[in-house]
């Protein structure tokens, strides 16, 4: 039989602890982010991506652009464009161009995309909330707190700390 190889299968004993961690994270990650896109393609018929922009657009009901889409969801704007399309083509979102700006596009959930988000959204949280289940509360309480520690020291390093030649 033929273990699962993963990104924390690459780790060392004499690795730094660091980067132990980065790859245990990674690996994580990984094991969720697959669990929700198989749950996704099997239950609903959609993508990661998709759910992502829709979640995107549920939260800002005013509407967006597509340059905002793009930088909420960290991905180019020609990436954007195909998911918008096509959501748009099955009547989820719709696109209206902006008054100041005719080239300009505001993007929204329609009435049916709103529901539509709001089944998929009611699931992908009772599937996160059953990954997590053999975690105990105060466990995920400390997780969360050290995940906070993480994301402060990240944003505190503004240049590469790498060797110098």
């Amino acid at each position: 039989m033929t273990a699962t190889l993963d990104s924390e299968s690459r780790i060392q004993d004499d690795d730094h602890l660091a980067l132990k961690l980065w790859l245990r994270l990674l690996t994580c990650t990984n094991m969720v982010e697959g669990v929700l896109r198989q749950n996704l393609r099997e239950i609903h018929g959609s993508t990661l991506p998709r759910f992502d922009l829709m979640a995107q657009l549920d939260r800002h009901p005013e509407k967006l652009t597509m340059g905002e889409l793009s930088s909420l969801m960290m991905v180019s704007g020609g990436n954007v464009t195909g998911l918008v399309k096509q959501l748009e083509k099955e009547g989820l979102l719709s696109r209206t161009p902006m008054e100041s700006d005719r080239r300009a596009w505001l993007v929204g959930l329609t009435a049916r995309g709103k529901r539509r988000f709001q089944e998929m959204a009611e699931e992908h949280e009772d599937w996160i909330v059953n990954l997590f289940s053999q975690m105990e509360h105060d466990q995920q309480e400390a997780l969360m707190e050290a995940l906070m520690a993480l994301k402060s020291s990240v944003k505190t390093v503004t240049q590469p700390q790498g060797k110098l030649s």
